[in-house]
Formats: C-alpha cells, sequence, structure tokens
C-alpha cells in the first residue's frame, strides 16, 4: 500500500470509526473464507451482528439463513460454480433471443459459443 493511500485511510479512520471497523471486519472474512475455516465462521458472524453496521450485519443475516451452505462451502473443496455458470449461459442465450429465434437456432447457439 502507498503512503498517500495509508494516510487516507488513518485520515478517514480518524473522522468515521465506522470505516475501520468495516474494514477489518470485511478483511477478517476474507481470510477466513481464503483459510477455509468454518470453525470461524461463529466468531465472525457474531461479530458482524453486534458492530452495528447495517451492511455487515444484514450480510451476517443473510450467512445465518443459510448457514449450512456456507459451513459447506468453507468445509468442502467441491463445488457446483461450473454448473451454475453454464446453466446462465445458457439463459442469457435464450433471453436474447426470446420470441425470435427457432429452437434450431438456440440449438446453434449454443453449441458454437455465440
Amino acid at each position: 500500500m502507498k503512503s498517500e493511500q495509508r494516510q487516507y485511510l488513518e485520515h478517514l479512520g480518524h473522522h468515521s470509526p465506522e470505516v475501520v471497523e468495516a474494514q477489518k471486519l470485511v478483511l477478517a472474512f476474507l481470510l477466513l473464507l481464503r483459510k477455509r475455516e468454518p470453525e470461524a465462521l461463529e466468531p465472525w458472524l457474531a461479530k458482524a451482528q453486534a458492530s452495528g453496521l447495517p451492511e455487515l450485519v444484514e450480510f451476517a443475516r443473510g450467512l445465518v439463513r443459510d448457514k449450512d451452505a456456507v459451513t459447506g462451502a468453507l468445509t468442502y473443496k467441491e463445488s457446483n460454480g461450473l454448473t451454475e455458470g453454464h446453466v446462465n449461459r445458457l439463459k442469457m442465450i435464450k433471453r436474447t433471443a426470446y420470441g425470435r429465434a427457432s429452437f434450431d437456432l438456440l440449438c446453434k447457439r449454443v453449441l458454437t459459443r455465440v
């Protein structure tokens, strides 16, 4: 980090301690994800909810609602991300041709990756 950036963050932190708190929580969550530590999720959720920062509180609520999936994502290396990507691509192709293309044209677009 450049000295100008560091000075800006320090200045921002003096005038808005919420920004510093949000930065710490976000970086802690990033580290938790990168290290795949499901046991660190519960303490992080408690800190985020106790922070009083509306965006992080709402984010933590969303994680709690789907806690099993989040814990699974932190525990297992397997993912259905590739499948979801293909489904998203197919939906996009279908939407762009809605009402104007035949099934044959749709098949060609899917197979040729247009």
